[in-house]
């Protein structure tokens, strides 16, 4: 059975659908099965943002394939493990959870390389172009950790 992991921002168009992107390219997809999803539902349908697009681009990772989607309770019963890219978005998450199961799966995707520090992942929406480039550092380094756990069994 695979694992499944999701990944979750805001509007689903700008950091999630690119750690979804990094995440895919460091796993075997035999094993692991990646999405994402936003906590609104603003862009549902939508692909992500032309600038995640290019920057993940300039990775050689093509996200164009993904599509907003909100993230719903039915989510926890569909992964195993659930990382959201900020504060919010975590409280957003478990708001929603019903379970100590639900909650257990839910983790700040920071925490990988910040643990117990509660660093978010910035939104860069509003911003330019470095943005997404320091965005997508801060989610390669992290995605790293956690494939490297997936691997290893140690998340």
């Amino acid at each position: 059975m695979k694992t499944r992991v999701l990944m979750v921002c805001l509007g689903n168009i700008c950091r999630s659908p690119l750690a979804e992107g990094i995440l895919k390219s460091k796993v075997d997809s035999n094993k692991v099965f990646v999405d994402s999803a936003g906590t609104g539902s603003w862009h549902i349908g939508s692909e992500p943002d032309k600038r995640s697009i290019a920057t993940a681009k300039r990775y050689d990772l093509n996200i164009t394939d993904q599509r907003g989607r909100q993230f719903s309770k039915k989510d926890f019963k569909d992964f195993d493990y659930i990382f959201t890219m900020d504060n919010s978005n975590f409280k957003d998450v478990m708001s929603l959870a019903e379970t100590d199961e639900d909650r257990h799966k839910v983790h700040l995707i920071l925490e990988e390389i910040f643990p117990a520090e509660n660093v978010d992942v910035p939104d860069p929406y509003h911003g330019g172009e470095q943005g997404f480039e320091n965005v997508y550092q801060m989610l390669n380094e992290a995605c790293e950790q956690i494939a490297e756990k997936l691997e290893n069994g140690t998340l």
